[in-house]
């Protein structure tokens, strides 16, 4: 069996709500392990320097995790904090993905001075969002808004809403719950408005696969439901190609012994959305979600994929 280890160093972004999670995760293991010696190290990565274009533009959400990887090549680190929806749905054979305790609200937030709610908004609203998948959901159902992109951290995009540059944005629940920004939310949206990121509200610790004792360790905090809707999740944003250039969400729920997945694929302007969902065992997590990514595909998402690669994202 292998050892815990004396002396952790964590990988983190510098963003407030990065290095808020990453305190998290390091204050559960030292509540457990007191005698492990636990650093942050922080760092900008490429996904936190590039604010002028749409992520899809320069590289995908793969920008936010790289250089924390690095850093574990690199023996500089020995895990690194991810909110798991930034986490490219392949990873390499050389690092491996724990998720740690359990979900927080995977849904998406109506963020506004003026309004109550997008049903409250008036046509030519304009609204804020950083994400194909929130902009095809926004456009199939709220086809009179205007959407412009919004980059930047939590505070960065709440200060351009306080600014005036927005009437209403759309933030992750999780992120301004951690952050103690909860009044800032009007309402949440509905899944029948807005099925979340794949993964949205799950932290992750990634390690290099050859450090068992880590595995080890990350183990004890993790969340089975949580564990398993991530496998589920991801599983099908392998299938149906998730990532930031293609609008797809997914959202497993765990009860008892039963999960069930809800999912979509759709086109940027929300003129083609299929969605379906699917049930099975727990113990299928990774079958669920195979299965439903194919259902979605069958029923439309491959000529959307089709029509994405042909003309691009913004098609």
């Amino acid at each position: 069996m292998s050892a815990i280890p004396q002396r952790l160093r964590i990988a983190t972004r510098e963003s407030r709500l990065a290095l808020h999670q990453a305190t998290l995760v390091a204050d559960a293991i030292r509540a457990r392990y007191p005698a492990i010696a636990i650093e942050l190290v922080a760092m900008t990565t490429r996904g936190d320097r590039v604010q002028d274009r749409p992520l899809r533009q320069v590289g995908g959400k793969g920008l936010f995790v790289k250089e924390l990887e690095v850093a574990l090549e690199e023996d500089r680190a020995d895990i690194a904090v991810h909110s798991l929806k930034d986490v490219p749905m392949e990873v390499a054979e050389a690092f491996a993905i724990a998720t740690f305790g359990a979900r927080a609200d995977p849904f998406d937030a109506f963020v506004s001075n003026r309004h109550a709610s997008l049903a409250a908004l008036a046509s030519g609203a304009v609204v804020g969002t950083s994400s194909l998948r929130r902009e095809c959901q926004l456009r199939h159902h709220y086809p009179k808004l205007e959407l412009r992109s919004l980059r930047g951290n939590v505070d960065t995009r709440l200060a351009k809403l306080d600014a005036r540059d927005y009437d209403a944005i759309i933030l992750a629940a999780a992120g301004l719950k951690r952050l103690g920004l909860e009044a800032r939310i009007r309402s949440i949206l509905p899944e029948a408005e807005s099925i979340p990121a794949i993964a949205q509200g799950i932290l992750a610790v990634e390690h290099r696969a050859d450090r068992p004792d880590l595995a080890r360790l990350l183990g004890e905090f993790a969340d089975p439901a949580t564990a398993a809707a991530a496998r589920a999740e991801r599983s099908l944003g392998l299938v149906v190609e998730g990532s930031c250039e293609v609008p797809v969400g997914g959202l497993a729920r765990v009860r008892a012994d039963t999960l069930a997945l809800e999912a979509f694929i759709g086109m940027p302007d929300g003129s083609h959305l299929v969605r379906d969902r699917a049930s099975g065992p727990v113990s299928e997590a990774e079958h669920i979600g195979r299965t439903l990514g194919e259902k979605l595909l069958a029923a439309g998402g491959r000529e959307i994929l089709d029509t994405l690669a042909r003309h691009g994202a913004t098609a």
